[in-house]
């Protein structure tokens, strides 16, 4: 098997994909249970929270950002992070209203 080294395949297991659903869709229940919920101010970072975490394990499970190569993983960041700076320019205006 010659390319065996260069492309190893790692899958996780079925119990693994379960537990993270069931996962995303109690984050989900609380985000709709947050919305319902008066927390002033607060609701807004609340439910974007929960959505990074939701988003943290779609990346890392059903995505495989967990096992890729540290160039992708350095490309994700990134994005990430002008995802950041634009949700920071977006909220900083949205509060001067």
């Amino acid at each position: 098997m010659e390319g065996k080294d260069k492309h190893t395949i790692h899958n996780h297991s079925y119990t693994a994909y379960i537990i993270v659903w069931l996962a995303l869709l109690t984050f989900t229940a609380i985000t709709v249970a947050v919305a319902g919920i008066n927390f002033g101010n607060s609701t807004i970072a609340i439910a974007l929270i929960i959505a990074s975490i939701k988003t943290y394990l779609v990346l890392t499970i059903f995505m495989h950002l967990k096992l890729e190569n540290k160039t992708f993983k350095i490309f994700v960041i990134i994005a990430i992070f002008f995802l950041v700076i634009s949700f920071i320019l977006l909220f900083s205006d949205y509060s001067n209203i």
